[in-house]
């Protein structure tokens, strides 16, 4: 038999780009939905011939998106935007983030690698402070999921 315990408390994330290097994961008010990776496309595309043959393609992409979800009162927010601000002025400093994301426990361990804001977050102000998304864009997404 086998069993684990996840908990966010074992989240650690970084980013480290043109303009600064700080924490992203537990501890900065991170939203309950966390943090999400997700690679852009397919890894494979499959071919099927008309006399049902077979034909898989190793696509070499492993570019992807990571999302992180703030409340709208968390101070990584403002350093967030700071950064943004920094490195939309000059086109030598986009794209250039490296993002971090391990869970100690199982050690999982993933790196976004080139990896530029997507845009200024959507904000909404309403009866509730809700939550603040940053959406990067990754040029190359490697990972190892680790076990519990």
């Amino acid at each position: 038999m086998q069993g684990g315990t996840y908990s966010f408390i074992d989240v650690q994330a970084s980013i480290a780009g043109p303009g600064g290097s700080f924490s992203l994961g537990y501890g900065e008010a991170t939203a309950e939905e966390g943090i999400t990776v997700a690679m852009a496309n397919d890894k494979n595309a499959m071919t099927v011939g008309s006399d049902g043959s077979v034909q898989h393609s190793l696509r070499a992409d492993s570019s992807g998106q990571i999302t992180l979800r703030y409340l709208k009162t968390a101070p990584i927010n403002r350093t967030l935007m700071a950064l943004y601000n920094a490195q939309k002025l000059d086109s030598r400093l986009w794209g250039k983030n490296v993002i971090t994301v391990t869970q100690s426990v199982a050690n999982d361990a993933i790196a976004g690698i080139f990896c530029a804001f997507k845009k200024v977050p959507d904000l909404t102000y309403a009866t509730e402070g809700g939550t603040v998304e940053w959406v990067f864009d990754a040029g190359r997404i490697e990972g190892m999921l680790g076990t519990y």
